[in-house]
Order: structure tokens, then C-alpha cells, then sequence
């Protein structure tokens, strides 16, 4: 047993309320690392990317920021979770989640994320 008395291949159980409104007309499935939402760390790195057509797909893209190429070419490494479910695990993110496409986002501390513009690292934390 790992994190929370769960095994290493579930998903953390959390209390799932409804926190945005998403109403974006493409839908509200994004892609997540396990590494969120099985390992419980925080989103570190999200950018929003042309929703995939015909797939209720909002554009975007969560990692925790510590992941590396081998990790992502997984395809067992990240699922698709509805933005709202996300944000039950990590609610930092709800304040950018109306960004434009091409949108990309770090951590820069505990509650605080900021555009990426390549000059500060990704700060990377677990949740409480």
C-alpha cells in the first residue's frame, strides 16, 4: 500500500463537488498524469493545446512537472478526466482554466501558478 493506504495502480478516491462551470463548446475532458491524480502530487505544469475534434476534449494538458520523456511515452502513465475532477484534486488551477489555446502555465509556489516564459524552474509538491 502507498499513498493514503491505496495501491500503487489506483486512482486517489477524493469527494468530487462541482467547483467550474465549463461550458466551452468542444467539452470538459482533459489529460492527466498519474502522477496527479495515483501519486497525489500538484499540477506543476498545464498547457492548453487544440482540443482534439469530434472528442469532448477542453485542450488541456496537466503533469505534476517531474515526469520525463519515458514516463509520458506511457500511454498507461495519464488518463482523461472531466476539467471538474481535476480541479477537486488541485483547485490552484481553476483561476487559469479559461485561458486561450497555446496557454502554458508553471507552479512557482505552494498555491501560485504563472505563465511560462522558460525562466523560472517548476515547483513541484505534493499534496496536503
Amino acid at each position: 500500500m502507498g499513498l493514503f493506504g491505496k495501491k500503487k495502480d489506483e486512482f486517489i478516491k477524493i469527494k468530487v463537488e462541482n467547483l467550474i462551470d465549463w461550458k466551452e463548446p468542444n467539452g470538459e475532458g482533459c489529460i492527466v498524469s498519474d502522477k496527479i491524480t495515483k501519486e497525489g502530487y500538484k499540477v506543476g505544469y498545464m498547457y492548453r493545446e487544440q482540443p482534439d475534434e469530434g472528442r469532448p476534449d477542453s485542450g488541456w494538458r496537466f503533469m505534476a512537472g517531474n515526469e520525463d520523456d519515458e514516463y509520458m511515452n506511457n500511454p498507461n502513465n495519464h488518463h482523461i478526466f472531466a476539467v471538474n475532477t481535476l480541479c477537486n484534486y488541485d483547485k490552484d488551477i481553476i483561476p487559469y482554466l479559461h485561458s486561450e489555446i497555446g496557454s502554458t502555465y508553471i507552479r512557482v509556489d505552494s498555491n501560485k501558478m504563472k505563465i511560462d516564459d522558460g525562466t523560472k524552474p517548476i515547483f513541484i509538491e505534493k499534496q496536503n
